[in-house]
């Protein structure tokens, strides 16, 4: 119907609400929004899925590793920022792998004074420890929030250490290792493998 068909943009109806006062502050009437939303209590929460897998070599010698290859596929929700959301896993994922090979508070057992108290002594991970990892994000959308986000905060930090120390034992289970204790330094894989060599010796 003739008149009925006219349009405006967005911009131009916040401009048309949009009364300044005074020559310089522009203050007055003006169009805004507010919306708010809360989970229902008591309802389902919702939960980010994901799986993690991790290539090592171990010098049974040394018992240094060596991370060859380390893979992250993660079920997010709806991704709203690709990058920032990779930027957490692969941010997670070194510190998880942190955590399972170099990080260690360690006491002196005499004085029970704190000796890495300090990052000249205290193991952290550094990038030459990695390999590029291989991230992947799955969009399957949460029923329990109006954006259909899920949490990917923790998703690599969660999954990294068991996913390097299952690598590790899965390398040094012909060597009779059965468990090792993070984290995973060179000397305690070391004593390990020793361990179990001479235990197969007794037998």
């Amino acid at each position: 119907m003739v008149g009925t068909d006219k349009r405006m943009g967005i911009v131009d109806v916040a401009r048309a609400f949009f009364a300044p006062a005074g020559p310089v502050l522009k203050l007055g009437l003006g169009l805004d929004g507010v919306g708010t939303w809360s989970g229902v209590p008591g309802g389902a929460p919702n939960y980010p899925n994901g799986c993690q897998v991790c290539e090592v070599e171990v010098d049974p010698e040394t018992g240094q590793v060596h991370i060859d290859r380390f893979v992250a596929i993660d079920d997010i929700g709806m991704v709203i920022n690709p990058m920032i959301c990779e930027g957490q896993i692969h941010g997670g994922i070194a510190q998880g792998v942190g955590q399972a090979l170099i990080e260690n508070v360690v006491y002196d057992q005499a004085s029970g004074q704190l000796v890495t108290g300090s990052f000249l002594d205290y193991g952290m991970p550094r990038a030459g420890d990695f390999p590029s990892f291989v991230s992947e994000l799955v969009e399957i959308p949460a029923k329990t929030n109006p954006l259909g986000i899920k949490g990917i905060g923790e998703a690599g930090t969660i999954a990294a250490p068991p996913t390097v120390v299952n690598a590790v034992l899965d390398a040094l289970h012909d060597l009779g290792v059965e468990h090792l204790d993070m984290p995973l330094t060179p000397a305690r894989i070391w004593q390990a493998v020793n361990s179990a060599q001479q235990a197969r010796a007794r037998a």
